[in-house]
């Protein structure tokens, strides 16, 4: 195979991006051959702007394309391990959207249909982890270089979000919709850098508010205490309600530091392993030497082309992906601790109750103002 042909299914916001780009052939060995979306405004956008590229009212239809080898599922949350499982059962190779689904039982079931098919390529769209900054710190974190975990803390507030944004679909911030707010919609790629960096938690606290800033009745504001096998612990709090918003991520190892802020990353290095430092220093106030670089972003290209490209190339080259589908589980599994310790009011030992979160996310889902119109229609 010299070139792949690929179907995207769902062409909203980030189906119609990707479309673009691969019709525009941004991504080389990659061509666009369907599209599929149930809006029918959505289906004529296509026909008009995307010649030659067969389009469809439903993803099933998409499926059956005997042009595609590989399909790019960029739906609603509740619907990509549904998709993802249809489509490798079509023998397709799978680019899923983030999140990976909205609870991890049925993203366990599409991690368990991947590995029945190991002959075909399965890639999570987390373009986060091309940052040169975020592959730095997790390269220093992951090696060792600065000795063990200590400490994380990460504050992303700059997801400002305002009510005609909510208001844009009756779907979104919805239970029954979305499944989740900023956790499930904006923080995905947080998530999932968090656990790729520092490893995963083991027990995760969380406050989640729930329609704090914004008239929706998911979360739009969160607090999370996280601790890690080894006693280090983190802080990760978010929200679409703050402006100017912040972004800043810092781990503290045991002899350095690393913050993530305004495109740069700044590096602290101790002269000597705090750990022994305390023990051996006979001064009550001084602290080790610390000597301080600052490493820029530099230019990594288009984040998601780079994620396709890769994914191109797995499949007609063998070569690896940047994330492999089964991994979108673990953040996953942090969101629904964190959803699951708010609603229990208690701290969640990892890996979470899985039965039980979906047994809390179901009543929700019974009561959201999305189900509730369906069910009167």
């Amino acid at each position: 195979m010299e070139e792949l042909h690929i179907g995207i299914i769902g062409v909203g916001n980030m189906g119609t991006s990707h479309a673009e780009r691969i019709y525009r052939n941004e991504i080389q060995g990659l061509k666009l051959a369907a599209v599929a979306d149930r809006k029918a405004e959505r289906q004529q956008w296509a026909k008009e702007n995307l010649k030659g590229v067969s389009v469809y009212a439903d993803g099933s239809e998409l499926l059956e394309d005997k042009k595609i080898q590989a399909v790019l599922i960029a739906v609603p949350h509740y619907a990509h391990p549904e998709l993802a499982i249809a489509a490798m059962q079509h023998n397709l190779h799978v680019m899923c959207e983030k999140p990976a689904g909205v609870y991890t039982l049925q993203v366990r079931k599409m991690n368990e249909e991947a590995a029945k098919h190991p002959e075909l390529v399965f890639g999570m769209m987390f373009n986060q982890r091309t940052n040169l900054i975020y592959q730095k710190m997790r390269e220093l974190v992951q090696s060792g270089t600065y000795g063990a975990l200590k400490r994380v803390n990460w504050i992303i507030t700059d997801w400002y979000r305002s009510q005609a944004y909510y208001n844009s679909s009756d779907w979104r911030a919805t239970w029954a919709g979305e499944g989740g707010g900023v956790l499930l919609n904006q923080c995905p790629h947080n998530l999932d850098l968090l656990q790729w960096i520092c490893g995963m938690p083991c027990v995760v606290q969380a406050h989640c508010h729930e329609g704090k800033w914004h008239q929706i009745e998911v979360e739009d504001d969160v607090s999370a205490y996280l601790e890690f096998p080894n006693g280090a612990t983190g802080i990760f709090v978010t929200s679409t309600g703050d402006a100017p918003g912040t972004n800043r991520f810092e781990i503290d190892l045991e002899k350095g530091k690393l913050v993530c802020e305004n495109g740069k990353l700044e590096i602290y290095e101790l002269e000597m392993n705090e750990r022994e430092y305390c023990y051996q220093t006979t001064e009550f106030f001084s602290k080790p030497v610390c000597y301080k670089t600052v490493q820029q972003a530099g230019q990594g290209g288009n984040e998601h082309n780079r994620v396709l490209q890769a994914f191109t190339d797995a499949i007609l080259k063998g070569t690896p992906l940047i994330a492999r589908g089964e991994e979108g589980i673990n953040g996953l599994m942090l969101s629904n601790a964190m959803h699951l310790s708010s609603w229990l009011h208690q701290p969640i030992r990892m890996p979470l109750d899985e039965e039980k979160f979906f047994y809390e996310l179901n009543l929700r889902r019974s009561q959201s103002a999305l189900y509730n119109k369906k069910q009167n229609l």
